[in-house]
């Protein structure tokens, strides 16, 4: 778990919870959770330490953070490289897979001062190293 502090507003709803922010800042106050002031925020805004929540709650946050893992955004670069992967045939997906693989070995051997004579795979007799 790598979030531990939440804001009102991420909490709105999430297993029994109240579903306004105005009303988690009340329980909150009323129960006397573990708050600190959010920084680069301006006023009093809040948030609220994980382990001030109902087993429940916390569940249900573990289950949104794991999955959220899986739905974040991918970076513009990592989406090019998806979108034109996506667009070869399979053939061309693992020639290419292939390549890129005994480039990275072939870098590897050069960072370990080790190059061998020649880098075999199941598929291939013999492939030369890159240079």
């Amino acid at each position: 778990m790598n979030k531990e502090w939440y804001a009102a507003k991420e909490l709105v709803g999430i297993a029994g919870f109240p579903t306004t922010p105005q009303a988690i800042n009340q329980r909150a106050k009323s129960e006397g959770w573990r708050k600190q002031k959010r920084s680069g925020v301006q006023g009093k805004a809040l948030e609220y330490h994980i382990s001030s929540f109902p087993d429940e709650v916390v569940s249900a946050l573990l289950a949104n953070e794991e999955s959220s893992f899986y739905l974040a955004d991918m970076p513009k670069a990592e989406k090019a490289w998806s979108a034109i992967y996506y667009q070869l045939t399979e053939e061309e997906r693992e020639l290419l897979t292939r390549f890129i693989m005994r480039q990275g070995i072939n870098a590897l051997f050069d960072r370990l001062g080790a190059r061998p004579q020649a880098v075999t795979t199941p598929d291939d007799d013999n492939i030369e190293p890159v240079s």
